[in-house]
């Protein structure tokens, strides 16, 4: 079918932006704005009143029935500087005729057990678009690009379709180049998929101002809780190992998120005891590692300890300054400014004591220049020369304010920081030249600070050298380094964080209204089966029984699509109670009630059920594991448990292979084999010849040069046959199965 009526509003060639909303104040939540009334509002409730009053459809609804799109323009930057545009794209989803019915976030953070929401609204911030003249798409026929309000393609004159547009509307579910993408479920759960800053690609908003947008977006809507899986890459580390160690949280932790599940059955006390294990790593650590020359290791860790006004002891000292260093060059300040100020500094020795040290620093400069004109000399050297004259801690406090120090003769301290060496060196020159950009051996002479490129660049060596697992240093002692390895394999394997927003705490303002979280229990279900989380009633303070019903209802229906055909029996907590009885009476302004009632399952609604789908599944992995946690896992070929393959032996790199055996069935295999040997009844020969199928099976595998079947003990299985008495062929191949 051909779409004729495509086009939502015409393409503006200018735009006047001062009646749009500031993308950096939007939406309001102050305690005196409209962001209360919100706020009082259960999510599915306060979402559709946000976008009544904001959004604007982007196509007409009856064009996509299950994916109805709305649009609000934002600005960014003063409307007097010429504004910037920005485009927040709501996407309504309407699950049971969407073509992804599941979540895959919810199941991996522990909210599988939630009933299928009816409506899933995705957040999205598109970064390669055109918020002014409208979002376009490839032509299915011949690639060019072409806007969305185009009914055909200029190039090759292709009619754009229904499915084409809808096509392009759950391409964007799956986009990685979005500035933001967030979706919320109708039941206020909701996952943070993506944020991009600058890094990422935004030409106007760092990734601060999106997160500061989203968590306002947030609390606007009533939003319950919010799951992100840090994946987050940045300077070529893994960020939220190395925002960790130096900030004691992840770089969502600034909002909020905490930890929420571990991969690989971690608990909370374990990421906390990992993260104290690391931030407090000594650094002399690595300085006591023999009698051998400095290693660029030990240099790198001595510089930056010589620039920091405070003692970098720990690494979470190490890493918190070279991060902090990084963010004040991107502020732009200027390294004089910086000087200055460090001239400033109350520091614990007198002006003589300063002046005096001062003085023997120049008096090695010139005599090195004397000696040999326009050599530099290192920070190190100067240090050595002067050890017997003052204490190491005023000779550093002096070394780090030497540059720029005119001498009686006119002559000037002049400083430079040499990557090759990473070093800060010194030389006496013409006052004359003080102003002058000179560049020796390709260095910059009027800098005796590291660039950002540089800092970066020995950020993620000492990363690699320290916190990287893969890549760590051989140190001594050696205990000491396999903690910091477990430590830091601890930390990568906490992905997922949550923000709970606590809705049910936020102050009731409105005098004039009652508000009642409504438990609901479901007598056509199992006892085991998880119940769904309250939902917020919203009710006038003359509300009854019977309205209570009415509206607990409304919301269950509105929310979940299992509850389509929900009725409710009774209030347990009340008995038989008459529905004209007032709820001010039993609750008053605020409470919690619980409801019974049934669930209809029946005409094609049992596989709404739960967001884990209809499928059953047991994990059972050694680790302690018992649900899924989004990490690789196989399933034992006998009987069917679900364990990670990393537990096994096999690493992500490695494929899976096409035959396993957990160690419990490995075990049961081999009693049953041995208890029926040397009987003739049906059930020993069964055993044993079922047996004998899976090792002949692994043997013919090995011989054709496949996949190798892994043993979660560790060792291969020609080493379990040997130790339970079996034979093998020798012909059997020895390197597969290692731990």
């Amino acid at each position: 079918m051909v779409v004729n009526e495509i086009r939502p509003f015409k393409r503006a060639k200018r735009r006047n932006t001062s009646d749009l909303c500031d993308f950096l104040s939007f939406p309001s939540v102050s305690g005196d704005g409209d962001g209360d009334y919100f706020a009082e509002q259960p999510f599915w409730s306060a979402v559709q009143s946000f976008l009544k009053q904001y959004g604007h459809s982007r196509f007409q609804p009856s064009l996509f029935p299950s994916l109805v799109t709305w649009q609000i323009l934002l600005r960014v930057g003063d409307p007097a500087d010429g504004a910037g545009v920005v485009s927040l794209d709501v996407v309504e989803e309407d699950v049971a005729r969407s073509r992804s019915v599941y979540c895959d976030q919810c199941r991996v953070v522990g909210w599988s057990g939630h009933p299928v929401c009816r409506k899933r609204y995705h957040f999205i911030i598109r970064a390669n678009s055109n918020p002014i003249k409208g979002s376009h798409r490839a032509c299915t026929k011949c690639g060019n690009m072409t806007y969305l309000s185009d009914s055909r393609c200029k190039l090759c004159n292709t009619a754009l379709t229904v499915d084409d547009l809808e096509d392009w509307v759950y391409h964007q579910f799956e986009d990685t180049t979005h500035l933001l993408h967030g979706v919320v479920h109708s039941n206020g759960y909701g996952h943070l998929l993506r944020v991009n800053g600058r890094e990422g690609g935004a030409d106007m908003l760092s990734g601060f101002d999106i997160m500061n947008f989203w968590d306002r977006l947030c609390k606007r809507l009533a939003v319950r809780k919010v799951s992100v899986m840090d994946l987050s890459k940045k300077y070529g580390t893994e960020y939220r190992l190395l925002h960790t160690v130096a900030k004691g949280q992840v770089w969502y932790g600034r909002w909020g998120y905490q930890f929420g599940t571990g991969s690989y059955a971690l608990t909370s006390d374990a990421y906390q005891n990992a993260i104290h294990t690391l931030s407090n790593i000594p650094l002399s650590t690595f300085f006591f590692q023999g009698r051998g020359p400095r290693t660029h290791l030990q240099t790198l860790i001595a510089f930056y300890q010589s620039l920091a006004e405070t003692e970098l002891r720990t690494l979470k000292d190490l890493f918190s300054f070279l991060l902090n260093r990084i963010s004040e060059l991107n502020t732009a300040k200027s390294e004089d400014q910086t000087s200055s100020h460090c001239k400033n500094l109350l520091c614990a020795w007198t002006r003589n004591d300063v002046e005096r040290v001062e003085q023997c620093l120049v008096k090695v400069l010139v005599t090195s220049a004397t000696a040999e004109k326009g050599k530099w000399v290192s920070r190190r050297t100067l240090k050595g020369a002067l050890y017997k004259a003052a204490s190491p801690e005023l000779i550093d406090y002096c070394l780090k304010h030497l540059g720029g120090r005119v001498t009686g003769d006119g002559m000037v301290v002049r400083t430079r920081y040499n990557p090759n060496s990473n070093a800060v060196e010194f030389r006496i020159e013409p006052q004359s030249c003080i102003n002058n950009s000179i560049r020796v051996d390709g260095l910059d002479s009027n800098s005796s600070l590291p660039s950002k490129g540089q800092v970066i660049d020995d950020l993620r060596y000492l990363y690699n050298s320290i916190l990287n697992p893969q890549t760590m240093v051989t140190y001594r002692p050696k205990a000491t380094r396999e903690l910091v390895v477990e430590s830091a394999k601890k930390l990568l394997d906490c992905k997922q964080f949550i923000k709970d927003y606590k809705v049910e705490r936020v102050a009731v303002k409105n005098p004039f209204a009652i508000h009642l979280w409504c438990h609901v229990e479901l007598e056509d279900y199992s006892q085991d089966y998880p119940f769904p989380p309250p939902e917020l009633l919203v009710l006038p303070t003359n509300a009854t029984i019977t309205d209570l019903k009415r509206e607990a209802t409304k919301a269950f229906k509105e929310v979940y699509v299992v509850f389509k055909r929900f009725y409710i029996q009774e209030l347990p907590d009340f008995g038989r109670i008459e529905g004209s009885v007032t709820l001010n009476l039993l609750f008053g302004s605020r409470g919690s009630v619980r409801i019974r009632g049934r669930c209809n399952a029946k005409y094609g609604l049992g596989r709404f059920q739960a967001e884990r789908g209809t499928e059953t599944w047991i994990v059972d992995c050694i680790c302690g594991t018992k649900d899924d946690d989004g990490e690789r896992m196989l399933a034992c070929d006998k009987c069917s448990v679900w364990q990670h393959t990393r537990c096994v032996g096999i690493e992500n790199s490695d494929e899976i292979p096409a035959k396993f055996l957990c160690e419990r069935c490995l075990g049961s295999c081999c009693a049953e084999t041995k208890c029926s040997s040397g009987s003739s009844s049906p059930r020993g020969e069964e055993v044993e010849a079922e047996y004998e199928c899976l090792i002949e099976g692994v043997e013919s595998r090995i011989l054709k040069n496949e996949a190798n079947t892994i043993l979660p003990s560790g060792r291969t299985c020609r080493d379990e046959v040997k130790a339970k008495g079996l034979g093998l062929v020798s012909r059997m191949c020895m390197t597969f199965g290692v731990q």
